[in-house]
């Protein structure tokens, strides 16, 4: 289960970061952005509907949160596109980089949870 959402997972980071990319350009990692973002309200949703209101079998977590989110997000991505950012002499694209992902995925968790806690 964990490779089968893995496989999904990555096809559909690379597919979406590349997308994004071609539409937004790379002088900032929007790609990745959009990615963590939405790879953070999906986990926090998932979870939260598969802890408080579902009783799925235990392979979705494997599948899901674990195989297809765990592959799709992008953190080690993350890192390494900062770091370059910053070996450019790109402070200010790095730190935005760094701040605007970690408040925005707090806050997307936190609202993937919340929707998931108010699904009938």
């Amino acid at each position: 289960m964990v490779g089968i959402g893995g496989f999904a997972g990555s096809i559909a980071r690379y597919w979406l970061g590349s997308y994004i990319g071609e539409k937004m350009g790379t002088r900032f990692p929007y790609g990745t952005f959009v990615i963590n973002i939405s790879g953070s309200f999906l986990i926090g949703l998932i979870m939260s509907l598969l802890a408080e209101k579902m009783r799925w079998n235990p392979n979705w977590i494997y599948l899901v949160p674990i195989g297809f989110i765990g592959a799709y997000t992008t953190f080690s991505t993350f890192e390494y596109e900062t770091l370059r950012t910053v070996q450019d002499g790109q402070f200010l694209t790095a730190f935005l980089n760094i701040t605007l992902s970690v408040v925005t995925g707090f806050v997307a968790v936190w609202a993937g949870a919340a929707a998931g806690r108010a699904m009938p």
